[in-house]
C-alpha cells in the first residue's frame, strides 16, 4: 500500500490548520486517497493463469479466466461472475485481485482456484446482455438464463480443469451477488457454499432501479448509460462513459425535464434497457418475472448473506434473501452478516472504521474478511478449521459493537412514536380530536435535493449525511422528540403509518428516521472538512412510497384530492442505539431529487408524462387523535435472544 511519508503524516494537523479550508480539504482528500490505495498482490508468484471461452448450451461462449494455485494440492473452485469485466485480459496479464477485496489477500494466500467470468453480453463474452434476465420456469434444450450459464460453467470446469477437489463456492458483490443467486436456482450439485453480498432481487420494489414503485432516476440513468449500452461485439472495455457535461447531477436531471426526454436528448436508442423500463410503469410481468425470490427454494448448501445498514443500492435484496431462505430452506445452514459500511465497503475499504462523518470502533472490514468470509469458505470448501460463526452477526450502530444473534429480527417490543403538535414527537398518542395537520407545498420545479454534495454520480455518503440542510426547507416537515432519558435500541423492521392528503391525484411521501446528536457532541469526524457534530442529524433509515401504489403495485389508483388517506411505508430495518441525551427526529417530504424522479403529482404514467403534467400540490400530514400518524419502532429489551459480540 502506497502511503504518505511519516514526515508528511506528522505534519497533517499543522498543515491542515494553517491552510485555508478549501485547500485543506483538497490536501486531506489526497492523503485519504493515498491511504486507500490497494495493496498490490504478486499473483504470478502464487498462481498460474489460463483463459477459456466456455460454450453454453446454446452455443454462446463466455470468457473465463482461471487462476490455479501453484500449491500442489487439490483445491476448490471459487466462481465469480460479473458484469464489470474480469481483466486484465491476456494469458500473461494478471488481475490485481482474484478475491473480492482490493485491500487484503488472505483468501488468495489460502489457495483456491479462482474462476472469474464475464457474463453473457459483457466485455469478452459473446451474446446479448440483459440486467436481471427473466428466470425460466422450465428449461428445455438450448434455452438459457443466468442460472443455466452458471450451471454450464461449473460442469465445464469440473471436466476440463485439473487439480480441483470437486467442490465449488459462489461469491460476489452487488450485480455479481445477483449472479450468485442465479447459481443457487436449480444449482449444480458441486456447489457447497455461496455468499451473495448485497444482491439485487427485485428492481421494482426495493433494489437499485425502483423503491416502492418510485423510479430511482440518478442510479438507473448513471448505471445503464455506463453498463448497458449497445455494443458491436466482445471487447476488453466498455468505451467512454456518458458525459453529463456538468459535475452537478441535480442540475443535469432537472434540465433533462420529464423522463421521456432522456432517450431523445442523451441516450439515442443506445441503451435498450432504458427504453424497456420506460414501457413498464407498474409491477407487470416484465418486473415480476425478474423477481428471483420465489425461485430460491430448498437450498442444499450453506449460505452467507451479507448486507450493510448504510448500503445506498442493495439493502432490500440481501435482507429479503435471508428471510426467504428462513421460509423455503429451513434446514439449510444460514448465516447473516450486517455491517455499517457503504455498498461493498466490507471488501473494498481498508479497515471500515469510518464512513463519511462517522467513526466506528476497531477494523470492521478487516474483521469480516479475516474472521467471517475466509473461515466460511475454508470450512465448507476445504474442511479446514472450526467455524465459530453465530447465525446472525450484526453491527449495532450508535454504540458501535457487534451483536451475536440466533435470528433476525430478534424478539422486540413494538412501540408507536407519534407526530405531535408544534412539530414534536412522543410515545404518547395525541389527544386532540377532530382535524389537525401540518402542510407544505411540493413543487416539482424546485425539488428537495437528496444531498448537498456536488457530484456526477449518486455516491454513497448521502446515506449518513447531516440532514440539517433538509430540515430548514419549507417543503420538509421535521418532528423532534425531547432528549432521551435513557438509551433506546431499535432492532428490526420499521413502519410508518401516515394519514395524508394531497391537492393533486398522486404524490410521493418520503419518511426519514433521524438520530439528532446533543449539542455538546464531540467533533470527532474523521473528515477534515466534516461538519460540527453538535446537533448532527444522522439519517438512519428512509424510504419513499409512490402513493398510487399504496394498495397494489400492479394496479395503481389515484388519490382523491383533499381526502385523508392512510399510507403504510416500510422503512429499511435497523439495529441502532439512540443514546441518552440524543433526540429522535422524523422528516417527511414529497421530493428527494434526483435519487427519486419527480412525481407530476397527477395520476399519469410518469414515464411518458409531459412538462405540463407537473404541478405544485399542497400536502397535508395529519396528527390528531382521530387521524394519528406514527412510526412503529421495534425496541430491543433485556432478556432477548441477542447478545453482545466482542470484536
Amino acid at each position: 500500500m502506497t502511503k504518505p511519508s511519516c514526515a508528511l503524516r506528522a505534519l497533517r494537523p499543522v498543515v491542515l490548520f494553517a491552510l485555508s479550508l478549501p485547500v485543506a480539504c483538497l490536501l486531506w482528500s489526497a492523503l485519504r486517497a493515498q491511504d486507500s490505495t490497494p495493496n498490490p498482490y504478486d499473483a504470478k508468484a502464487h498462481y498460474r493463469k489460463q483463459e477459456f471461452m466456455i460454450s453454453m448450451r446454446d452455443g454462446v461462449k463466455l470468457y473465463t479466466a482461471v487462476y490455479l494455485p501453484l500449491k500442489q494440492e487439490p483445491a476448490p473452485f471459487l466462481l465469480f461472475r460479473t458484469v464489470y469485466g474480469v481483466g486484465a485480459y491476456g494469458p500473461d496479464q494478471f488481475a490485481h485481485q482474484m478475491g473480492l477485496s482490493d485491500q487484503s489477500h488472505s483468501i488468495e494466500d489460502e489457495g483456491f482456484i479462482f474462476v472469474r467470468q464475464d457474463v453473457r453480453g459483457k466485455f469478452r463474452s459473446e451474446g446479448a446482455f440483459g440486467t436481471m434476465r427473466p428466470i425460466l420456469a422450465e428449461r428445455h434444450g438450448t434455452q438459457t438464463d443466468e442460472s443455466t450459464d452458471t450451471y454450464d460453467t461449473i460442469e465445464w470446469l469440473l471436466k476440463n480443469v485439473s487439480g480441483h477437489n470437486g467442490r465449488v463456492g459462489l461469491w460476489g458483490i452487488s450485480a455479481s451477488a445477483t449472479q450468485v443467486l442465479y447459481g443457487m436456482i436449480s444449482p449444480h450439485p458441486a456447489i457447497r457454499a455461496a455468499s451473495p453480498q448485497a444482491p439485487a432481487v427485485d428492481m421494482f420494489i426495493g433494489d437499485d432501479f425502483h423503491h416502492n414503485g418510485a423510479f430511482r432516476l440518478s442510479y438507473t440513468f448513471f448505471w445503464l448509460s455506463r453498463n448497458a449500452r449497445v455494443r458491436s461485439g466482445p471487447s476488453d472495455s466498455e468505451g467512454r462513459p456518458f458525459d453529463m457535461g456538468t459535475p452537478d447531477q441535480y442540475r443535469f436531471y432537472l434540465d433533462m425535464g420529464p423522463l421521456r426526454n432522456a432517450n431523445a436528448r442523451y441516450l439515442h436508442d443506445q441503451v435498450p434497457l432504458w427504453n424497456q423500463y420506460m414501457e413498464h410503469g407498474s409491477y407487470d410481468e416484465f418486473w415480476s418475472s425478474r423477481n428471483m425470490l420465489r425461485h430460491l427454494v430448498k437450498i442444499p448448501f450453506p449460505v452467507l448473506t451479507v448486507a450493510s445498514w448504510f448500503d445506498a443500492e442493495d439493502f432490500y435484496g440481501p435482507m429479503s434473501v435471508y428471510r426467504q431462505l428462513k421460509t423455503t430452506s429451513p434446514d439449510a445452514r444460514r448465516y447473516l452478516f450486517v455491517g455499517a459500511f457503504e455498498h461493498g465497503g466490507w471488501n473494498e475499504h481498508p479497515d471500515g472504521n469510518s464512513l463519511g462523518n462517522l467513526r466506528f470502533q476497531g477494523d470492521p472490514a478487516v474483521f469480516f474478511r479475516e474472521k467471517v468470509q475466509l473461515p466460511f469458505f475454508r470450512h465448507y470448501l476445504k474442511d479446514k478449521g472450526p467455524l465459530d460463526l453465530p447465525p446472525v452477526l450484526a453491527y449495532e450502530t450508535g454504540v458501535n459493537e457487534w451483536r451475536n444473534m440466533t435470528e433476525w429480527p430478534p424478539q422486540t417490543t413494538e412501540k408507536r412514536l407519534f407526530l405531535r403538535e408544534n412539530h414534536g414527537l412522543s410515545f404518547d398518542p395525541p389527544t386532540q380530536a377532530g382535524v389537525a395537520y401540518d402542510e407544505y407545498v411540493s413543487d416539482p420545479d424546485h425539488p428537495v435535493p437528496f444531498t448537498v454534495e456536488v457530484r456526477r454520480n449518486p455516491g454513497q455518503l448521502w446515506m449518513v449525511e447531516d440532514q440539517r440542510f433538509a430540515a430548514t426547507r419549507p417543503d420538509v416537515l421535521a418532528y423532534e422528540s425531547e432528549p432521551l432519558a435513557e438509551d433506546l435500541v431499535v432492532a428490526g423492521p420499521l413502519t410508518a403509518q401516515l394519514v395524508v392528503s394531497t391537492s393533486g391525484t398522486d404524490a410521493d411521501y418520503i419518511v426519514k428516521l433521524i438520530d439528532v446528536y446533543p449539542g455538546n457532541a464531540p467533533n470527532d469526524s474523521p473528515r477534515a472538512c466534516g461538519p460540527p457534530m453538535g446537533h448532527y442529524q444522522l439519517m438512519l433509515s428512509a424510504e419513499v412510497l409512490r402513493a398510487k401504489f399504496r394498495e397494489s403495485f400492479v394496479k395503481p389508483e389515484p388519490m382523491k384530492p383533499g381526502v385523508p388517506t392512510g399510507l403504510t411505508i416500510h422503512l429499511p430495518e435497523r439495529l441502532h442505539r439512540f443514546r441518552k441525551g440524543h433526540r429522535l427526529m422524523v422528516q417527511i417530504q414529497s421530493t428527494w431529487f434526483p435519487i427519486i424522479d419527480r412525481n407530476p403529482q397527477q395520476f399519469v404514467d410518469v414515464y411518458s408524462a409531459k412538462e405540463a403534467d407537473f404541478q405544485k400540490a399542497a400536502q397535508r400530514v395529519y396528527r390528531s387523535g382521530d387521524h394519528p400518524s406514527y412510526l412503529t419502532l421495534p425496541l430491543l429489551t433485556d432478556g432477548n435472544s441477542a447478545s453482545g459480540g466482542g470484536h
